[in-house]
C-alpha cells in the first residue's frame, strides 16, 4: 500500500526562515528525508510551509551552506548524506537543536578537545613569545572566583595564540559559545572553580619555562579531571540546559 505523502508544518515565526531550516535538518538528521532523495519541488515545499518563495530560499542557502542539501538549478533539491558533506557549523547547529545537551554531544565536543589542545599547549610552549607570557600572567592576575569561566576561555585562546596555528584559534572561537551556555554543568561547583584556578598558574609556569612535555601533561590531566566531573553531573540524572555559564559568567 502506498504510504500517505509526508508534509512539512507551516510555520509560525518572526525569522521564519531559521524555523524552515531547523525542521528541514530535523527531518534529514533523523533520516526521514534520505540521502540522495529528490525534494519537492520550491513552489510545493513553500505551499506545504505557508511561506514565500523568497523566505524558503533563503532557508535553503543556508541548508546548502551547512552541507544537508544540495541545490541542482534547472534539476532540483537533493538530500545530502551529512556524514559526508557536513561541516561544524553545522555540528553546532545540531548542538542547539534541541534545549537539552546531549551526553553524546557533549563527548563529541570533549574527546576533540582532549586530542588537539594538549598538543596545542605544548607547541605554545615552544613558540611562545614574552608578550605571550605576559598576557597569560594579565588573565590570572584577574580573575576571580566569580568569573571563572571566562577566565579559562581567555587562557586558552592565549595559548592558541601562542602555538602560532590559526585553525586552533578558530576551533577555540568556535566551540566558545557552547562552552558559556553549558559551562555551568562544571564551573557551578566550587572545587571546579578552585582546580581551574590552580591549572591556569601550572599551565602559565609550564609555558613560561619552554617545557612543551609539562605543558602537555598539565593539559590532559585537567581536561581528564573536567570530562570525569562532567561524566558525575550526568549520572546525577540532571538534564543539560543552557544556563548562566558558570558562576558569575
Amino acid at each position: 500500500m502506498k504510504s500517505a505523502p509526508r508534509k512539512l508544518d507551516p510555520v509560525v515565526k518572526s525569522r521564519l526562515y531559521e524555523g524552515i531550516v531547523r525542521q528541514i535538518m530535523h527531518k534529514i538528521i533523523t533520516g526521514e528525508f534520505k540521502p540522495g532523495e529528490k525534494l519537492p519541488a520550491e513552489r510545493e515545499i513553500a505551499g506545504s510551509l505557508a511561506v514565500n518563495r523568497s523566505t524558503l530560499r533563503e532557508a535553503l542557502k543556508k541548508l546548502e551552506v551547512l552541507g544537508l542539501v544540495d541545490i541542482r538549478h534547472g534539476d532540483g533539491i537533493y538530500v545530502q548524506n551529512y556524514l559526508e558533506s557536513g561541516n561544524l557549523e553545522l555540528f553546532r547547529e545540531i548542538i542547539y537543536h534541541d534545549e537539552v545537551l546531549s551526553q553524546e554531544i557533549l563527548d563529541n565536543v570533549l574527546v576533540i578537545r582532549r586530542t588537539l589542545v594538549p598538543e596545542m599547549a605544548a607547541i605554545a610552549a615552544g613558540l611562545r613569545t614574552g608578550q605571550h607570557v605576559r598576557d597569560l600572567r594579565a588573565v590570572i592576575e584577574s580573575e576571580d572566583d566569580d568569573s571563572m569561566l571566562e577566565s579559562d576561555l581567555r587562557v586558552h585562546h592565549v595559548i592558541a595564540r601562542a602555538s602560532g596555528n590559526m585553525l586552533y584559534i578558530f576551533i577555540l572561537n568556535f566551540f566558545n559559545q557552547l562552552f558559556r551556555d553549558f559551562g555551568h554543568i562544571y564551573f557551578d561547583f566550587p572545587a571546579n572553580r578552585k582546580r581551574s584556578a590552580k591549572f591556569h598558574r601550572d599551565i602559565a609556569d609550564a609555558i613560561e619555562a619552554g617545557n612543551p612535555d609539562k605543558a602537555r601533561r598539565i593539559m590532559r590531566e585537567v581536561l581528564m579531571y573536567t570530562e570525569e566531573r562532567i561524566h558525575e553531573f550526568y549520572k546525577s540524572g540532571e538534564s543539560v540546559g543552557r544556563g548562566a555559564a558558570g558562576k558569575g559568567a
